[in-house]
């Protein structure tokens, strides 16, 4: 089963900077796109940014020019660059991918376990 292992969440204080990492595990044959979302509590879950195989990205208005997301060289994995962040950027923050594993005929959606980030003020 596909794993996805993210790291890098932590405490900072507003106008700090923070970069998350995420690897995917396992054996893979595609990665159609990998994403950034976050959630805090009684919320629903909103996508933070998106890179696609093409490393087509897209980003939420509230992070947009704050936020990096890009790949690493093998390609299995993302990162999130979050500079000049603020408390409301305080969340879970989840990645998550569309992908297609060795030996499967269809592409499945695969979530991490989250990882805590807490903007101080």
């Amino acid at each position: 089963q596909v794993q996805l292992v993210e790291s890098g969440g932590g405490l900072v204080q507003a106008g700090g900077s923070l970069r998350l990492s995420c690897a995917a595990s396992s054996w893979i044959f595609r990665i159609d796109y990998m994403a950034w979302y976050r959630q805090v509590s009684g919320k629903q879950r909103e996508l933070v940014a998106r890179i696609t195989r093409s490393d087509s990205t897209n980003y939420a208005d509230s992070v947009a020019g704050r936020f990096t997301i890009t790949r690493g060289n093998a390609k299995n994995t993302v990162y999130l660059q979050m500079n000049s962040l603020k408390p409301e950027d305080t969340a879970v923050y989840y990645c998550n991918a569309l992908l297609l594993r060795a030996a499967a005929s269809t592409p499945e959606i695969v979530w991490g376990q989250g990882t805590q980030v807490t903007v101080s003020s």
